[in-house]
């Protein structure tokens, strides 16, 4: 869990190795007027995803959606506001964003991190239970999800989604467009305007 100002605003990001997904969620404005306190990590999970909870409220909140499930956040019916982020390698990124500030207080620059942090634990599927599962795709297939207008949400096989987008496709449903970024993914809508969107597994 990172949470850190970027250009005035407060974000909380968490990121899960179960199910390989990271959000950004601003902190700054939540119902009353007050600003989190910050996101922590409970240590629960729910559907192989980590369950974060608010500093100073206590109130747990969903980590997919940033919907408060208890405490005076649940109370005020609050939902985080969500921004994108684009899965990339430091790489890619870094040549397609050279100016690019990096949030290591501990000094994880220049160090190798591992592709696989499970070091193979979930190869045979997921390692904790996921209840039931939606059959559309496999369970550990990663995906693109991207949140459109009116609330829409519509996932895309990253994997199908970069391998169009190199062959000079369009990748689009429903008014929303996959980009390439670095070696990741972002989603715009019709009028050009960014989406928010994020990858994980499928099951999640």
């Amino acid at each position: 869990m990172v949470n850190v100002t970027i250009d005035g605003r407060r974000v909380g990001i968490p990121y899960c190795t179960l199910c390989e997904s990271a959000q950004a969620y601003f902190t700054d404005r939540l119902p009353g007027g007050r600003p989190a306190a910050g996101l922590r990590t409970s240590g629960l999970l729910s559907r192989s995803n980590k369950v974060m909870y608010e500093l100073r409220t206590r109130s747990v909140l969903e980590t997919f959606t940033a919907s408060a499930l208890s405490g005076p956040l649940h109370d005020a019916g609050a939902t985080l506001p969500q921004t994108t982020v684009v899965a990339s390698s430091w790489g890619a990124w870094k040549r397609a964003h050279p100016r690019t500030r990096i949030a290591a207080r501990d000094g994880a620059t220049g160090r190798d991190h591992p592709a696989d942090p499970l070091r193979g634990r979930d190869d045979n599927g997921p390692i904790v239970p996921i209840g039931q599962a939606d059959a559309r795709l496999a369970v550990q297939e990663r995906v693109i999800g991207v949140i459109g207008r009116g609330e829409t949400a519509v996932a895309f096989s990253s994997e199908q989604a970069r391998a169009a987008l190199a062959d000079g496709r369009d990748v689009s449903l429903r008014g929303m467009r996959q980009l390439a970024d670095a070696s990741g993914l972002r989603a715009i809508d019709r009028a050009g305007r960014a989406l928010v969107a994020h990858e994980a597994f499928w099951l999640a």
